[in-house]
């Protein structure tokens, strides 16, 4: 594609998030490596399940093959036995990105992790630290008077959120009184506030597919990864089996089988069936992203490209 010499130096300028979303099993990956080379840049993922070195079968990482065709980042790069959460993703996704805008103009991220990647696109919203000793007086005024004067207290501080929160969750209640009371503004003015300005323009695409489709592709991968000897990576991690990043669709499945609570033919179709309500929560996630460029997952890269090089215009 030419470029005239305008659109160029507007080009050089503006840095661009290539943002791949979609359900699991819809073949994101492939696209990602096609535009990374085509674009010839580099790929970050925002897959929290694919972050973990132990977990590589059942979170249908990228193969060495795979990641050979093309340059990734945030995969295999921490253990289970560390604490890694989304703020600290933010953080250090937002530093990678400063250091490859330096030599590329544009950069891939690829996953099915939606807050992951609303924490690089749009930013968290973020509160101040609260004295803990303010927690545990509700805690105590909870268990002694019970739910409703919390609730009440809520209504003479913050009017907004005791209209919007879950006023039965006691942790939701107890949650905005302690920052409404700690930082002495109303918990709600911390909700979408001017989040982060960021550096680049984000350019989101989706693949999507009918439905029966999707379920299909997700019952061949559950099907592939169990030949591909997801039992024994699951047995090789059932000592460490009560850490949150093991309790996820593909292990804690196999781990009631190896306790001997369920068949493994049982397990395997769990799997399936939690991985097909997993991919139907990504997909009412993700039909929320604004902007977004939705494509049949068996379009044309080369038509995908050509939307990408439109919005870098």
């Amino acid at each position: 594609m030419s470029i005239g010499r305008n659109s160029s130096i507007h080009m050089s300028n503006q840095k661009h998030l290539i943002s791949i979303i979609g359900p699991t099993a819809i073949g994101k990956t492939n696209l990602s490596i096609a535009i990374a080379n085509h674009f010839k840049t580099e790929i970050i993922s925002a897959d929290s399940r694919q972050f973990f070195k132990e977990m590589q079968i059942g979170t249908a990482a990228p193969t060495a093959e795979e990641l050979n065709a093309a340059p990734h980042h945030f995969i295999h790069h921490k253990s289970v036995l560390e604490n890694y959460n989304v703020g600290t993703f933010e953080k250090d996704a937002l530093h990678k990105l400063d250091q490859l805008y330096k030599t590329h103009q544009s950069v891939v991220m690829v996953g099915g992790s939606g807050l992951y990647i609303d924490a690089v696109t749009k930013g968290l919203d973020y509160f101040p630290q609260i004295d803990p000793t303010i927690r545990k007086k509700l805690n105590r005024e909870l268990a002694i008077s019970g739910l409703e004067p919390l609730q009440q207290q809520l209504k003479s501080v913050d009017p907004q959120s005791f209209e919007n929160i879950a006023l039965n969750n006691p942790q939701r209640v107890i949650r905005a009184l302690e920052i409404s009371i700690g930082s002495g503004q109303p918990y709600s003015s911390f909700l979408k506030k001017d989040k982060s300005k960021r550096s680049f323009k984000t350019i989101t695409i989706g693949l999507t597919a009918e439905r029966a489709i999707i379920y299909q592709r997700i019952n061949e991968r559950v099907d592939l990864m169990m030949s591909n000897g997801l039992l024994a990576e699951a047995e090789s991690l059932r000592q460490l089996q009560h850490l949150n990043a093991l309790n996820t669709v593909g292990y804690s499945e196999l781990f009631k089988y190896l306790n001997g609570e369920w068949t493994l033919e049982f397990a395997v179709s769990e799997i399936k069936k939690n991985s097909r309500r997993f991919a139907k929560r990504q997909l009412t996630w993700f039909k929320k992203t604004e902007d977004t460029h939705w494509f049949d997952f068996q379009t044309p890269v080369a038509n995908i490209i050509a939307t990408i090089s439109q919005e870098m215009n």
